[in-house]
């Protein structure tokens, strides 16, 4: 890969994740200087996360079919900024509001699939490359994060829609400097072409597998909605909000700057096995000591295994798992299920159980996330990551038996 496609690629991940870096761990806070309470809350961000169950398909098999992903990828960043010139105005009904997400993430939702699957195209020789391109993304969460934490302490957090309108227009900008990859074609691959996309997700083992992402990003629900009201809770001013956001996503970018080492040292199965059982402990470190700053420092550097170590592993197998041709629809796949369905449930789960008091949100996630362990220690083996699951059917002769 050239240096300039490189730093193209890595630019992109820096400002859509400084979009990420923004809404996070404020927008929640934007919402509560609104007057709105948990509940309500939990049902905006269930909204924005919601619409990955769909907008990404859409758009998926709209980019497979016409082979202009970029073009479908610049469409989705200049229509988000559309809808999210709406909340400028500030007294708007919870439903408006909910209308105006569901519009702004519709379009938001499309961009970060179909361009993982353009960086995936761009590295087919070299996939093992592709954490080098990604920590960029986090660089950009981290820079936002911080930068956004310090203004907020400086000037309203009513100029939070504004931050992030600019935000998303340096997305678009970044979008127009990357072509269309060259795609391989289709035509030439072998006659014994693989099973339909649709026939690969009936094999119970890939099956389990979406299940196991969904539980994991479904796990971080509480986190991401109500991380920044906890820590508010316990008096921590915005700067050192988002420092402790960034820390979670400095961890992440070192991890994912060995990832290609580590990859193929620990092997896909064992590396998802640590992630969730990190994962696991993280949250009931967040449930049972939320008012201790070292403790709360050494949970947020578990981020590189809860996201960054668990979502290169996902994206690898998914690679290894689906033809070049279905790239599309299975990045499309695994972000509507994991980032769209778990992500909305989580909100909607721990908005509804946030008034029993902040530690049973992050119990229930660690018990979640538990779960998610067992089945991939019990039903998914290594040979299932080497990408012969099409035949490997381990799931369904164990439940059998």
């Amino acid at each position: 890969m050239q240096g300039s496609v490189y730093w193209r690629l890595s630019g992109f991940y820096f400002f859509y994740f400084s979009v990420l870096g923004t809404m996070v761990p404020y927008f929640p806070l934007y919402l509560k200087s609104l007057g709105l309470s948990a509940w309500p809350i939990g049902f905006l961000i269930a909204v924005m996360a919601g619409t990955k169950i769909i907008a990404p398909n859409i758009w998926g098999w709209l980019a497979d079919h016409s082979g202009q992903r970029m073009t479908v990828i610049r469409l989705g960043c200049l229509m988000a900024v559309l809808p999210f010139l709406f909340l400028w105005q500030q007294q708007q009904s919870l439903w408006i509001l909910a209308a105006i997400i569901f519009l702004y993430s519709f379009f938001w939702n499309a961009v970060l699939a179909q361009f993982e699957a353009v960086t995936l195209l761009y590295l087919r020789k070299t996939p093992e490359r592709y954490s080098r391109v990604r920590l960029w993304g986090s660089a950009g969460f981290i820079v936002a994060v911080a930068g956004a934490g310090w203004l907020f302490d400086r000037i309203p957090i009513s100029f939070f829609p504004v931050l992030v309108t600019l935000a998303l227009l340096a997305i678009f900008v970044s979008s127009c400097l990357v072509s269309d990859p060259v795609e391989p074609d289709v035509a030439a691959l072998p006659a014994q072409a693989s099973p339909s996309f649709w026939q690969r997700l009936r094999n119970p083992s890939i099956a389990l597998f979406f299940f196991v992402c969904f539980l994991m990003v479904l796990s971080h629900g509480a986190y991401y909605t109500f991380f920044s009201l906890l820590m508010e809770q316990f008096q921590r001013s915005h700067t050192v909000i988002g420092l402790l956001w960034g820390l979670g996503v400095v961890a992440e970018m070192i991890l994912f700057w060995y990832m290609h080492k580590l990859l193929p040292f620990w092997g896909v199965r064992s590396l998802l096995l640590i992630c969730l059982a990190a994962t696991t402990a993280r949250w009931l470190l967040l449930a049972l000591f939320p008012q201790s700053m070292p403790i709360m420092l050494f949970a947020q550097c578990l981020h590189a295994l809860s996201f960054a170590g668990f979502h290169a592993g996902a994206i690898e197998t998914v690679r290894r798992l689906f033809a070049i041709q279905q790239s599309g629809k299975a990045q499309a796949f695994y972000s509507a299920v994991g980032y769209g369905a778990g992500n909305s449930l989580g909100a909607l789960l721990s908005g509804a159980i946030w008034h029993w008091g902040y530690v049973w949100p992050f119990v229930v996630s660690a018990l979640v996330c538990a779960l998610a362990f067992l089945l991939v220690w019990r039903y998914l083996p290594d040979a299932f990551f080497s990408g012969v699951a099409s035949t490997e059917n381990n799931l369904l002769r164990t439940l059998r038996r």
